[in-house]
């Protein structure tokens, strides 16, 4: 197997300490709308609301929470009010609805932003302060890739729910959480050549170390491959596997998102789980919908992986994958992409013990996509 770890030498520890996933933003077309969908599929809470009725009259904001898990879904009221607004709508109608903030839970939101724009990131948003009764946040932002950030938020001053500007909503529709627990890892897909561009400004404006890289005879297939390096924080809390396509028969599921997002962005969200039997279950029952493996993937699964605490049989009726490295197991399952445009998906994760991403799963999971690219036409 085409797998190492590569341990980036300079420099040697962050560039500013994170502590976590603070949000994830989505600007969408119809904010209303994609809220009740998380709320309805994946069992996210309606918690907090921004818009006209509380003085945000360019655009409208949903926050959704489930554990540690945050989503913001964001879409433009009024472009014609204001320059974000027309922003939000033009990111809409270059990507569709798509990612644009990673947003990082940090203690010093001037200095972490200092830091990073001395080493080369470049800035979106000075530190800002935002103030209300609750306290006050700062928060400043840099691009990423694409027409993607990342805000730093610092909340050591903020007792609120979560930031000014939002107010707390009570539904009366809550459906129950299905199990999800907080964000894993993001993939980013970028352009032919640009990898090593996003792994070298990780590694020098934020201090991350070059976790795992995947290089195009791991993930491949008869028809298509691509590339891949995972990059990590010192804690491992933020974890960032960067892919990019690679040359072969036909197009790749990276040529197929750069294509249809209009260049290049978040693919997909991993989001953890302590129990995915029951978490995958719940999500297939509430209509989402998993790519799938061929049966014989579980002939194959006991001798490969030694024993597991799961029955196979059940992990066989809902397609769920399993890996092992030298930690232990992991279990995982991706989503088909959750709106038209094939671009932004989700992988459902559990980790028993093991640190890596399911290498062993690479060929299956590759086939999977390319059965749902050739009934699209584009593969």
């Amino acid at each position: 197997m085409a797998t190492s770890t590569v341990e980036v030498a300079a420099p040697a520890q962050d560039t500013f300490p994170i502590n976590g996933t603070d949000y994830i933003e989505f600007y969408v077309g119809n904010a209303k709308q994609a809220a009740l969908y998380y709320r309805a599929a994946f069992g996210f809470q309606l918690v907090a609301y921004r818009g006209p009725e509380t003085g945000s009259r360019d655009r409208a904001s949903y926050l959704l929470q489930q554990d540690k898990i945050r989503f913001v879904l964001t879409t433009a009221v009024r472009p014609d009010l204001s320059e974000d607004a027309r922003r939000i709508a033009d990111h809409v109608y270059a990507h569709g609805d798509g990612v644009r903030d990673l947003a990082l839970w940090v203690d010093d939101a001037r200095d972490a932003f200092a830091k990073a724009v001395e080493r080369g990131a470049i800035p979106v948003q000075e530190p800002t302060v935002l103030k209300d009764d609750d306290g006050e946040i700062v928060i400043a932002a840099f691009r990423i890739y694409g027409q993607t950030v990342h805000s730093l938020v610092e909340r050591r001053n903020y007792h609120g729910l979560f930031m000014p500007g939002f107010v707390a909503v009570t539904p009366h529709y809550a459906p129950p959480a299905v199990g999800l627990k907080y964000v894993d890892h993001c993939v980013g897909n970028v352009e032919l050549g640009k990898m090593n561009y996003w792994v070298d400004f990780y590694a020098h404006v934020m201090g991350f170390r070059n976790l795992l890289t995947f290089d195009d005879k791991t993930i491949s297939t008869e028809y298509s491959s691509l590339m891949s390096k995972v990059m990590a924080n010192g804690n491992d809390r933020i974890k960032f596997p960067i892919n990019e396509p690679a040359s072969g028969k036909r197009k790749s599921q990276i040529d197929e998102y750069l294509d249809f997002y209009d260049g290049p962005g978040v693919q997909h969200m991993a989001l953890a789980t302590d129990d995915i039997i029951k978490t995958v279950t719940t999500l297939r029952d509430r209509g989402v919908e998993f790519l799938s493996v061929p049966t014989t993937y579980y002939q194959e699964l006991q001798g490969r992986l030694g024993k597991i605490d799961e029955p196979i049989e059940e992990l066989e009726k809902l397609g769920i994958l399993v890996d092992r490295d030298p930690d232990g197991y992991l279990l995982q399952i991706f989503t088909k992409p959750v709106e038209d445009r094939p671009t932004v998906f989700y992988e459902i994760i559990q980790r028993k013990g093991a640190k890596s991403f399911g290498a062993g799963n690479f060929k299956a999971l590759f086939e999977a996509i390319e059965r749902e690219q050739g009934l699209r036409g584009n593969l």
